[in-house]
């Protein structure tokens, strides 16, 4: 596991509307994974109050919200206690590339295929 720091554009939106926007995201590359774009935790929506713990990462908590007219569940996910091995991601949310449209540099990512899908 891996954590970069990147100057990448990264734009997300859900339903047409964006929900988030960055040119500071911290990418985080993981085994089997697509990598994953984590951005500054004031730019992004509410929280769900679920939680959930990655042996790898730490425990999560999830964020949830309204995008393009519609409620969105447990779209974004952050470690607010990340383990010492992905301490860059503290602070930075995490939205599911399975469930946004996201690009990067302005070219659309497809969707990847996983267990969240």
């Amino acid at each position: 596991m891996d954590v970069l720091e990147s100057s990448r554009h990264v734009r997300v939106t859900v339903n047409g509307e964006v929900v988030a926007e960055t040119h500071r995201p911290k990418i985080l590359f993981e085994t089997a994974l697509p990598p994953r774009y984590y951005i500054l935790r004031e730019e992004v929506l509410v929280e769900s109050g679920k939680s959930t713990q990655c042996p790898y990462k730490g425990i999560a908590s999830y964020h949830s919200g309204e995008a393009g007219g519609e409620r969105v569940e447990d779209l974004v996910w952050y470690y607010p206690e990340p383990i010492a091995a992905v301490e860059k991601i503290r602070d930075h949310l995490c939205l599911y590339n399975e469930k946004v449209d996201l690009e990067v540099d302005g070219a659309a990512q497809e969707r990847p295929a996983t267990r969240w899908s």
